[in-house]
Parts: structure tokens; sequence; C-alpha cells
């Protein structure tokens, strides 16, 4: 084997053995399988403060880190799910809530596609209405018009 081909195999053996480092495996021991169910739907239901498109469990981010280690304390604690909610709400705010609260500060974020669509359905009913109304009024044309129209039709 060449010089380039051995440096070649080295690097890609040097690749294969660093991704295994980027993966991140949390493993906590839950008194019942009840509180592990607890624990994975926030981890699903919680977005990560740095990432900020993905929620804790597929985030591989310190943070998210920190904040999954702090639900299984929290959860280990006896929690309840809104006193968690409410702790991790208090601390990194709404954001971290892929579903907002509806409250006095979200109802426009929760309003406002109803809103849009009613205006929208609105506008169809009255475009339609105005064509429609439209198409059925006759057109008045002079009596000079009428007959320049009736001469070119008997020509054909």
């Amino acid at each position: 084997m060449s010089k380039i081909g051995a440096l070649l195999l080295l690097g890609v053996a040097c690749l294969l053995a660093s991704l295994g480092a980027q993966a991140v495996i949390d493993v906590y021991e839950f008194k019942d399988e009840s509180l592990r169910a607890r624990y994975l739907v926030f981890v699903e239901e919680m977005r990560c403060p740095k990432c900020q498109n993905q929620n804790l469990a597929g985030s591989d981010s310190p943070i998210a880190g920190d904040l999954r280690k702090e639900l299984y304390r929290l959860l280990d604690e006896g929690k309840t799910d809104e006193e968690i909610v409410d702790f991790m709400v208090a601390r990194y705010g709404d954001f971290i809530l892929y579903k907002p609260r509806v409250q006095w500060n979200t109802y426009l974020l929760w309003g406002a596609p109803l809103v849009l669509l009613g205006l929208g359905l609105i506008v169809v009913v009255a475009l339609g209405w105005a064509n429609r109304r439209k198409a059925t009024t006759p057109a008045v044309i002079s009596a000079d018009d009428q007959a320049r129209l009736d001469a070119l039709l008997k020509k054909k």
C-alpha cells in the first residue's frame, strides 16, 4: 500500500472515530415509567434556547443538556407538570414552549390567523358578489353604436 493510500485510510478512520464523539446520550434512571413518559413529553415540547428550532430531545447544545438534567431533577423531586412549566417559563420566558399559553400577550399570536381567515372570506364573498352583479347588468349602448353593430353583423 502506498503512503497516500495509508494516509487516506488513516484520515477516514479518524473521521469515523470522531463521529461518535458528537453524539450525546442522556441516561436517567426513573422511579417509574410514568416519570419517564412525562420526561419524554417535556423534552419534546420544550425548545432549546440556543438552537431555537430544535426541541430539547433533538439538541446537542450544552444548554439543552443542562435543561434535560434540570427536568430530570424536577421530576425526581415530585414537581407537577404545571410547576415544571412555570419554573422553565420563569427562567427562560414563553419562548421555551413550542405551544405558548393563551394569555394577554399571546392573543395576537392565537387570534391573528382567525382574523385573517375572516377577512379573506369577506374579500372573496365581496368580489364574487361584485362580479355576479356586474355580469347580470345589461350593457347599454347608444343607438348609433347599435346601428353600426347591426350593419357589421349583416355583412357576415
